[in-house]
């Protein structure tokens, strides 16, 4: 052994380090502002849409079609979304253009604006994976900054949610299911924490229960229905990532002109939209999650209703993401779960807004991560047992097409 050729070794693979983890730190506060600004300016759309949702509800049709029109006017390939992301994060991809990210900021906003049914989170990892890729590209890191983009990503979702344990986890998970990049996990963390202090810092406030009542696993009754929970949240996820995709590809063979398929479309959706209690299905959810955690009013149907016009919206070419919508699918599912049952109902719809997520992005210790930085340690293994079995139970199905398997 050469000692002077391992100090070398040893010497750039510090600079190595320092290099990641300073682009890290500068892309956590980049994104960390970003996800600040789209997320208050999204909250905002959604008070005054729920304000006045008789009156932008019948518009719906006309913001659909301006949608497709800003995306074929600037950048068709921006549409692609998540599936960019992805390609890039296995290599298949040599960038990721940069009009993505006003163009997902504007079509989420208008989406949310006139009533559709979507999430965020899929603008603010995109929006982290797009900003990092073309860093990483710009100042030539090695592997196309794979690493870099993983970080960028868990700095997108750690931005907006402000879980950066499970954003970071997300972002290595999600990319090849089966199979962890542990070499991103120092910038990645780096880049979460700093993305979640910069937007709170910022007025991004985190979304976060307190639960009053732990599950004890030790009761075999309790087990009993948690394991059957987790079956039924599986299903669930697995049900909505099958749809999105059947729906996605039917929308597009009927109707192969985008302007013909969210156009008409989005007629019916927007009159279905305000016949179901004046818009109780628009926008993300939180409404829902709302009732669910306050012991508000939650029908059985709830759940099932907002995952079928989530599935529509995004379908036909309205943007936003998926995971807002199955926090509130997982919720109302879980409230009602709990009732049925005699278990606290919170603490149920608390199980199912973390197992939900995970089964429909064949994620396992993201959704573990984000039910105990949401809600709170104390029901910790509770989340773990359900969450494994509804990501057994989901059979490798993800919302995102792109994704790779390394197993099954």
């Amino acid at each position: 052994m050469n000692p002077s050729h391992d100090l070398q070794g040893l010497k750039k693979k510090a600079k190595e380090t320092f290099l990641y983890a300073l682009s890290a730190l500068l892309l956590g506060i980049a994104i960390g502002a970003i996800d600040a600004v789209f997320g208050r300016v999204l909250l905002f759309i959604t008070d005054f849409r729920s304000a006045h949702v008789v009156v932008l509800l019948p518009f719906l049709p006309l913001a659909g079609l301006g949608i497709v029109w800003l995306y074929r006017h600037f950048n068709e390939t921006a549409a692609k979304g998540m599936t960019l992301v992805m390609e890039a994060g296995q290599g298949k991809r040599e960038s990721i253009p940069l009009a993505l990210i006003p163009l997902v900021m504007a079509g989420t906003w208008i989406t949310h604006l006139f009533g559709g049914s979507a999430g965020r989170e899929g603008v603010a990892v995109q929006i982290g994976a797009t900003l990092s890729h073309a860093f990483a590209r710009r100042f030539h890191f090695p592997d196309n900054g794979r690493i870099v983009l993983i970080a960028g990503m868990a700095a997108g979702f750690g931005g907006l949610f402000q879980t950066p344990f499970a954003a970071v986890f997300f972002a290595m998970e999600v990319v090849v299911s089966g199979s962890m990049a542990y070499s991103a996990l120092l910038p990645a963390a780096i880049a979460s924490f700093t993305a979640s202090a910069t937007s709170h810092a910022l007025g991004l406030e985190k979304f976060s229960v307190l639960l009053s009542q732990t599950l004890s696993l030790t009761d075999t009754k309790t087990v009993t229905y948690l394991i059957l929970f987790g079956i039924l949240f599986g299903l669930t996820g697995r049900l909505f990532a099958v749809l999105l995709q059947k729906v996605k590809q039917f929308m597009g063979n009927v109707l192969e002109n985008p302007y013909k398929r969210i156009g008409f479309v989005s007629i019916p959706l927007a009159v279905f939209l305000f016949l179901m209690w004046n818009g109780r299905y628009c926008g993300l959810g939180t409404n829902l999650i709302a009732q669910a955690f306050s012991g508000g009013e939650l029908y059985m149907f709830d759940w099932i209703l907002k995952l079928l016009f989530t599935v529509l919206t995004l379908s036909i070419g309205f943007q936003g993401g998926e995971v807002t919508p199955l926090f509130s699918i997982g919720a109302s599912l879980g409230f009602v779960l709990g009732s049925l049952t005699g278990l606290p109902p919170i603490v149920c719809a608390a199980l199912g807004y973390a197992a939900v997520f995970g089964s429909a992005t064949n994620t396992l210790l993201a959704p573990v991560l984000i039910g105990m930085e949401v809600f709170g340690v104390e029901n910790g293994l509770a989340f773990f047992a359900v969450c494994l079995v509804a990501f057994l139970v989901n059979g490798n199905r993800c919302i995102y097409t792109a994704q790779k398997r390394s197993f099954w």
